[in-house]
């Protein structure tokens, strides 16, 4: 079992803010995600920048491509993204298109997917899925609990890459004590922080201290 990356979100609504965070963030995290509400309002412009700004970090877009999979990805890969998001109720021929363009594919867990569904994704090459707490599920009263787990122990069994997302805080982190993790996606908990570094680096700390 390896050691979790830790992966910082930035769903800024304007370049500037994004800019600004991850220059305290970034040298403490391992992957950069151009967030869905940042790369609706700035575009690839955004992913681009964040490719200047770490030429050796993965970069994300995290697009939740649904439709025109070669296209969207292709347009990612140009920008200097390793990897983009598709949102589960994607076709698999989109999802095929779009491996066809770009390093790497995170297929994300939205509403009523099946594991058969993800059969057929692995069938295709897809090794990364992102397990999510939505924001507006999260705003609602959700929590993470034991059924989450479950799905989430399932999909490593599966032999996926699974990342996991949605509300996370630091104690959070130990509920997954045991479950081979590879990325926790860390939102607002880094990029709303006072001291945004200073809270990667907590994350990074207790990553450490529980999958060490």
């Amino acid at each position: 079992m390896g050691i979790p990356n830790l992966q910082i979100a930035l769903d800024n609504s304007s370049l500037d803010e994004a800019l600004a965070t991850i220059k305290e963030a970034g040298p403490f995290v391992d992957i950069v995600e151009a967030g869905t509400i940042l790369c609706l309002a700035e575009g690839m412009q955004a992913v681009k920048c964040l490719r200047a700004l770490y030429p050796d970090k993965i970069i994300v877009a995290d697009t939740k491509c649904a439709d025109a999979g070669s296209t969207v990805a292709k347009n990612c890969t140009d920008a200097g993204a390793d990897w983009m998001t598709i949102i589960c109720c994607a076709t698999i021929p989109t999802m095929k298109s779009a491996l066809k363009e770009v390093k790497e594919l995170q297929v994300e867990l939205y509403g009523d997917w099946t594991f058969e569904q993800a059969e057929s994704w692995l069938d295709i090459g897809v090794t990364q899925v992102v397990y999510h707490q939505s924001r507006d599920a999260l705003l609602s009263g959700e929590t993470w609990g034991e059924k989450d787990l479950t799905k989430v122990k399932k999909l490593v069994d599966m032999g996926f890459k699974v990342s996991v997302t949605g509300g996370l805080e630091l104690e959070t982190l130990e509920l997954f004590r045991g479950v081979d993790v590879f990325t926790f996606i860390a939102g607002r908990s880094i990029t709303a922080a006072e001291d945004s570094a200073q809270a990667a680096q907590d994350f990074k700390a207790e990553i450490q201290r529980i999958w060490g």
